[in-house]
């Protein structure tokens, strides 16, 4: 029987914006995520944080 993990849903936020542009649902815990992500506003590939709205 599998366990039931609980999962909250974070954004992605546009460090030289400040846009919204992703939304990922992952397991609670561990290290804010740093990803560089394309920014449709700059139309460029950026660095992207993980913010809980």
């Amino acid at each position: 029987m599998a366990k039931n993990k609980k999962k909250e849903i974070v954004h992605l936020v546009c460090e030289e914006t400040g846009d919204y542009n992703y939304t990922l649902r992952r397991r609670t815990g561990g290290e804010k995520l740093r990803i560089k992500k394309f920014c449709p506003r700059l139309r460029k590939h950026t660095l992207h944080v993980e913010k809980k709205k």
